[in-house]
């Protein structure tokens, strides 16, 4: 890496750490930190949200399975843009008033037991357990991510690009909590949206153009332009079904809690809707460009940033297909740009993985430190409880991350499957259906989950290829259904469910 790009770069993580600074005097108790405060407007709102949800997933592993599979793979991306419109379409503006409604609820476990009087709290600690073992993989993708840029534009080794990633993610989310979170979040999402317009565009204009890219992939390999090419419906279904993910994702929902104003909703939903598909369209446009570019191009100079360029039956491809984003930003650009593209892609990742630890340090502090072991705890002891559990909750996703084999979708797909399996129906039920149940709403959490580990890690082959979310929320939604008529709603719940919809 050049001085000019290594100066860039230091000067943006510079930047997010003074954000988290001053966030650091701006928060006073559990609610600032956890929740900023139900203050965040529109733009910030629909940003944060945004960049939280696609992480490194958004500059790595989309436009890699594109480079290295074709548009077969842009079914999740449709997948993907339909749920994220339905979330802000059904869910926000319903979250934000019920939340606030409910008790005031910071978290989804505290909505959760808020919602259904849930006296024993063992609904709050099933769903803080949720939120810990499937966060550990999600947070694990994101260390994953920082680790392949760090090694690819610093040549260091895995394990220290690994560990120099974690402690720049940490301090921020660390000293901030929320507001850090979200203001990063929000420079990080202009940030991506910005190199996902810009990147694909220069490549597609050193090939020659539009035609003489989409030429190039077909001489190459015809099938890469033909999105049902080499695979069935079970694989379809798997990749659109991504979408049913949005309305159990804890660190993308608790944005819609924490708008200022359920008014704000129409205007993040449109900013958000729209970041979303340009950013899903510049990174499906940057995997085909790829392919292009790497088999048309002077390629060489890569090497010298640890970038391992194969060939197989005459066609040139990346080592590691998740790298082509890296490889685009340090060979088409000058070294102020690239320093910029670069931070880009670790503005993907930080901005999701601050968001998760955050989840996962609220439910420490939250759901099990306040509610279960002291529950007169000060809002001072909840925060820095909450701070250590970031620590804690970071250095157990950094040793899963520790192998360099590991690839960021495989990761992130698995933690997508376990949120929306275990949370999605149930706070869907929660917002429309008055006759829910505690113990409905439990039995349909721990299928859900179950489920997803079960079909994840020991069935595979024909039927059970299928992306292990639509069984788990399917069952999900068919036990919590089924359990929930056989016993009655509290009372409370129920006219706290009338008060709730008489504001939406």
């Amino acid at each position: 890496m050049g001085t000019a790009t290594l100066v860039t770069f230091i000067v943006y993580l510079i930047g997010m750490l003074l954000i988290g600074v001053i966030s650091y005097r701006l928060t006073n108790d559990l609610s600032d930190y956890v929740l900023g405060g139900r203050r965040l407007g529109p733009g910030v709102a629909a940003l944060s949200a945004g960049a939280s949800d696609m992480s490194s997933w958004l500059l790595l592993g989309l436009p890699g399975a594109i480079y290295a599979t074709g548009l077969a793979e842009g079914w999740m991306a449709v997948g993907l843009a339909i749920g994220a419109y339905l979330n802000w379409q059904f869910v926000a503006k319903r979250l934000r008033v019920y939340t606030e409604v409910s008790n005031n609820s910071i978290t989804i476990p505290d909505f959760l037991e808020n919602r259904f009087r849930d006296s024993s709290h063992i609904l709050r600690v099933i769903s803080a357990i949720v939120i810990l073992v499937f966060f550990t993989f999600y947070t694990s993708s994101g260390m994953v991510g920082g680790a392949k840029l760090f090694e690819a534009s610093f040549g260091l080794s895995y394990s220290q690009a690994l560990w120099i990633g974690a402690i720049v993610i940490v301090s921020y989310t660390f000293l901030g909590g929320f507001l850090a979170v979200s203001w990063t979040d929000f420079i990080q999402g202009i940030l991506m949206f910005l190199a996902l317009i810009v990147v694909p565009i220069r490549a597609i204009f050193v090939i020659g153009g539009w035609d003489a890219t989409i030429d190039a992939v077909g001489q190459i390999e015809p099938s890469h332009l033909n999105m049902v090419a080499g695979v069935g419906i079970i694989s379809i279904l798997s990749s659109f079904a991504w979408g049913l993910g949005y309305f159990g994702q804890p660190h993308i929902i608790t944005r819609f809690m924490a708008l200022r104003s359920p008014k704000d909703v129409p205007m993040a939903k449109f900013i958000g809707t729209t970041w979303m598909i340009l950013g899903l369209y510049g990174a499906v446009f940057t995997g085909l460009a790829g392919l292009a570019f790497i088999n048309t191009q002077d390629v060489g100079m890569l090497s010298q940033f640890g970038i391992e360029v194969t060939s197989e039956n005459g066609v040139q491809m990346l080592a590691d297909s998740e790298k082509i984003f890296i490889a685009f930003s340090q060979i088409l650009f000058d070294p102020i740009i690239a320093g910029i593209l670069l931070a880009a892609i670790l503005s993907a990742i930080m901005s999701t993985i601050d968001s998760q630890l955050l989840v996962s340090s609220s439910a420490v502090a939250e759901d099990f430190y306040k509610a279960i072991l002291r529950k007169n705890a000060s809002e001072r002891e909840l925060v820095w409880v909450g701070r250590a559990a970031v620590i804690a909750i970071a250095l157990i996703a950094t040793f899963v991350a520790s192998n360099p084999d590991s690839s960021v979708l495989e990761l992130v797909s698995y933690a997508w499957a376990g949120f929306g399996a275990a949370f999605g129906p149930i706070i869907l039920l929660s917002l429309f259906w008055k006759g829910i149940t505690r113990n409905g709403a439990l039995a349909g959490i721990i299928v859900g989950a179950v489920t997803v580990v079960i079909w994840g890690d020991f069935l595979e082959g024909g039927i059970f290829d299928l992306y292990e979310i639509v069984p788990g929320f399917l069952l999900n939604l068919i036990v919590a259904v089924l359990v929930s008529m056989t016993g009655r709603p509290h009372p409370e719940a129920e006219a706290e469910f009338d008060e709730a919809k008489s504001q939406y």
